[in-house]
């Protein structure tokens, strides 16, 4: 049995703060909340973007078929009911007032609008998947409306898949101002949707890269509790990155650990202020916390505090940094992963440099070892079954090196 490789939190960098300080900031999206602001939870606001700058938006990712359209700007969706592709000559919108106006999923950033009605597999909405060449053909036709004035026809007649590239054909609906879009998504591939204004006929970058933002306020359809899509403003998470929400509970509350990670699209979402009819002013909701987990798995506390509404679309709220383990491959000899993470029942361990010889060890925050495996191949499962939830440290030591990787056992 190898001696354990015990690990304090001083040699590793390890900062886990019980109770974080918070600092006190704000975003101001402008009145009318003109802008959505994309936030880092260390670093602050990354983009003030417009947020009527764009219609529609193509998720960048070559296996996606995810198409939003901008609803929190008033943009709606209509299925043309009629026909397929082929009635793109002789669309009309008699009746348009009962076909039913589709938005993106609040909670799903896949689900854009002109997925809705999809069936499932090969069935994605607005277009079927071929199993052969794994590009995707439109088979459906749809009206647009951009402002209370101006509806198009569009038909998003294809997606090649492994080029990340969409063409796409819109026009108005008595089919003059006809335009035909190929647009390519690969060069924009670190951004997880690239827009494209149809007023405009032209492409519009509205996010950061994917990797520099963890929050974004904006505007969005969101569903009421009566089932009324309803525009509001409030907090999307970044499609990598998962929440988590206590209430009612003390403002001083950080034991972050328990419950289960949101990692939907709206897991923060409008409902943490209310209107108040009495005062025409926003109340923020008591004793509720917020903690944001980062693409390095650090965690952070986020407390609102005030919300400004309309007049200038100002948003404060207090923030820290709850957990940061600064834990890198010492040596580089050996390159690991961990997978997933966080963990509950169990977590995979791989790497190109494991080889017989080699042990995993599991140890608590205190340098307590409480799993030691040996590893026979480049993979190896480490059981995690009776691990309480929290931070711990997963060390692997061969002959070539060894590797320290931070692990988050959460349930």
């Amino acid at each position: 049995m190898i001696t354990a490789l015990v690990i304090v939190a001083s040699s590793l960098s390890l900062k886990v703060s019980a109770q974080p300080v918070l600092t006190a900031d704000s975003v101001t999206m402008g009145a009318g909340y003109a802008n959505e602001i994309y936030y880092n939870m260390t670093g602050g606001v990354v983009l003030s973007s417009p947020r009527n700058a764009w219609d529609i938006a193509f998720r960048t990712n070559p296996f996606s078929s995810g198409i939003l359209t901008n609803d929190g700007n008033g943009v709606v969706l209509y299925t043309y009911p009629k026909s397929d592709t082929t009635g793109w000559a002789t669309l009309d919108t008699a009746g348009l007032s009962t076909w039913t106006p589709m938005y993106n999923d609040p909670k799903d950033w896949e689900n854009g609008a002109f997925s809705r009605n999809a069936l499932g597999h090969p069935d994605y909405g607005w277009g079927r998947y071929n199993d052969v060449t794994h590009n995707l053909t439109g088979d459906s036709l749809f009206v647009i409306k951009l402002n209370e004035t101006t509806y198009l026809k569009i038909w998003i007649i294809r997606k090649y898949s492994a080029a990340a590239t969409y063409t796409f054909r819109f026009a108005s609906l008595d089919g003059t101002s006809q335009h035909d879009v190929t647009l390519d998504c690969m060069p924009y591939i670190s951004e997880d949707y690239l827009g494209y204004s149809l007023t405009n006929n032209g492409l519009v970058e509205f996010q950061p890269a994917v990797a520099d933002w963890d929050i974004v306020f904006t505007k969005y359809m969101s569903v009421q509790p009566d089932g009324t899509p309803y525009a509001v403003t409030g907090v999307l998470t970044n499609p990598e990155n998962a929440i988590k929400r206590f209430h009612p509970v003390p403002l001083d509350f950080y034991d972050w650990v328990q419950n289960e990670w949101d990692s939907t699209r709206s897991g923060i979402g409008w409902n943490w202020k209310a209107y108040n009819g009495t005062t025409f002013t926003y109340d923020i909701v008591d004793s509720n916390v917020y903690f944001v987990r980062d693409h390095s798995n650090d965690v952070h506390k986020l407390v609102f505090t005030a919300f400004a509404g309309s007049s200038s679309g100002k948003i404060l709220f207090d923030k820290g940094k709850t957990s940061s383990l600064a834990v890198n491959d010492q040596p580089a000899g050996i390159s690991v992963s961990l997978f997933p993470n966080p963990a509950s029942d169990h977590v995979r361990v791989t790497g190109g440099n494991l080889s017989t010889g080699t042990f995993i060890t599991l140890t608590d925050l205190s340098g307590k070892t409480l799993r030691n495996l040996p590893v026979s191949g480049q993979a190896a499962d480490l059981d995690l079954t009776g691990i309480a939830p929290g931070i711990y440290i997963v060390t692997v030591h061969s002959g070539s090196g060894t590797s320290v990787k931070k692990l988050i056992v959460s349930r």
